[in-house]
């Protein structure tokens, strides 16, 4: 797999709990050829990595794959309706931005902050 895949593929295995950044997968797949664990090569324009024998072994040996534990606990069914809540405010604040006038364009802004800072509040037990 290319380093693209592979940040796409544990964010699948976690059920989107853990999606690791490219900035966080390719300096450690450095280490991991460095360390002789991993090899890498080109083909098409993509650096594909696979494991070594000694990879291989590590990886037999080690503890339990991260991305197990990710998921864990997670209740996804309320995950999927904070996602739809947040998408769907950006849906319709976009909306208003696109077409709305600017005094409109004005009191969407105030009601995304006036909300803001409502969730801050619930944090703090104040109403």
């Amino acid at each position: 797999m290319h380093g693209y895949e592979m940040i796409q593929e544990i964010a699948e295995r976690s059920g989107g709990a853990w999606k690791p950044s490219p900035g966080s997968v390719y300096p450690t797949l450095q280490l991991l050829e460095d360390e002789g664990l991993i090899v890498s090569e080109t083909e098409g324009g993509k650096k594909l990595f696979s494991l070594t024998e000694a990879g291989t072994s590590a990886a037999d040996e080690g503890p339990e794959a991260p991305w197990e534990d990710a998921g864990r606990g997670v209740d996804w069914d309320t995950i999927n309706e904070i996602r739809q809540a947040g998408f769907g405010l950006m849906e319709a604040f976009g909306q208003v931005w696109k077409t709305g006038s600017a005094e409109q364009r004005q009191k969407a802004l105030a009601v995304v902050n006036e909300a803001r800072k409502k969730l801050y509040l619930i944090l703090a037990d104040e109403d």
